[in-house]
């Protein structure tokens, strides 16, 4: 490691109880078997963007849905997806979340995860447009294009760079 930059360290993670930390995930070892659960840093479990600030939805909605789709894609039992869909549910509640919007995002996923095999046989190509976010009024103009092959992402003009 340190042939690669002096100040990189490698810090073996060990395995205690059956358990062992790696990214954020938690690695169980069973006798005939390996489980896996999330992780989480009890430092950075209540960090998200509050949903009452002024940022576009999609930002503010992004680690919400990066949750749910980790909690359906990973192999986790129905006991762990639970207290995984509590612990996102507490986070949202924190963060000024409505109940019913990560719900949705909730079913969303459900759905999109059914009819995922379907549309990887459609391949698409993808054209995309970037929006500079000033105000909910750049949602009417973003809005024309909702019907067509085009997908919009928006900039935020609030960074930290222009705050100095």
């Amino acid at each position: 490691m340190k042939q690669i930059h002096p100040n990189l360290q490698l810090n073996p993670t060990h395995e205690s109880n059956n358990h062992i930390n790696f990214l954020d995930l938690l690695i169980i070892r069973n006798p005939s078997n390996l489980e896996i659960d999330i992780h989480r840093k009890t430092t950075t479990t209540n960090t998200t963007i509050n949903f009452l600030s002024n940022h576009p939805t999609e930002h503010n909605i992004a680690a919400y849905q990066y949750h749910i789709t980790r909690m359906y894609s990973l192999p986790l039992t129905m006991e762990r997806q639970q207290t995984e869909w509590k612990t996102m549910q507490a986070i949202a509640q924190n963060n000024n979340f409505p109940r019913k919007l990560t719900t949705n995002l909730k079913i969303q996923k459900q759905h999109k995860k059914i009819h995922q095999k379907r549309d990887k046989d459609e391949n698409k190509t993808k054209k995309w447009a970037i929006f500079t976010y000033h105000s909910p009024k750049i949602r009417k103009l973003s809005n024309l294009f909702k019907h067509t092959n085009i997908c919009i992402a928006f900039n935020n003009i609030n960074t930290i760079q222009q705050c100095m």
